[in-house]
């Protein structure tokens, strides 16, 4: 891979990960806080949903270093190495992480007897949104351990071939 766009794509993972800690820290609890202001029965869900709010950005963010690291093994042309498959399970795991959250949340917001102000469809919306995410979550996972399957062929590939050299 050239080095001109594995700076690019470590660039863009400073970006999304300083703005995931802005997101963290300003974004996410002050939106919430707007919402309770706004309609004080959401109050007693304030807390938790800002929690989990945090950690499913904290989850990308730790996907994001994991990427990191296997662009670093990359540069150093060590991708086919049982290093490699350390920095692929952090991804799966952050992403499974998530995942539940997101299965959480849309549990809770469907089954959880939520007011909503008159006329409103935030809740439905936001089952919508965590459902949606459930989705792109599970898809993601697949995707991954697939991609994980064909590292470890390539890896032992690899092996084999050193072995005849």
């Amino acid at each position: 891979m050239h080095k001109y766009f594995i700076a690019l794509l470590r660039a863009g993972i400073v970006i999304a990960v300083l703005a995931g800690v802005f997101g963290q820290l300003v974004v996410i609890p002050a939106a919430a806080a707007d919402e309770v202001d706004r309609f004080p029965p959401y109050a007693p869900f304030q807390a938790a949903y800002v929690t989990v709010a945090i950690v499913g950005v904290a989850c990308v963010q730790i996907a994001l270093v994991a990427v990191w690291m296997l662009l670093a093994m990359v540069d150093r042309d060590a991708i086919f190495t049982s290093g490699a498959f350390r920095w692929v399970d952090v991804i799966i795991g952050a992403a499974g992480v998530a995942t539940l959250l997101a299965f959480g949340v849309a549990g809770h917001l469907s089954l959880a007897e939520i007011p909503e102000p008159d006329g409103s469809m935030e809740v439905l919306s936001a089952l919508a949104g965590a459902t949606a995410c459930v989705g792109l979550g599970a898809a993601f996972l697949m995707l991954v351990v697939v991609m994980r399957t064909l590292l470890r062929k390539a890896t032992d590939l690899q092996a084999e071939i050193a072995e005849v050299v």
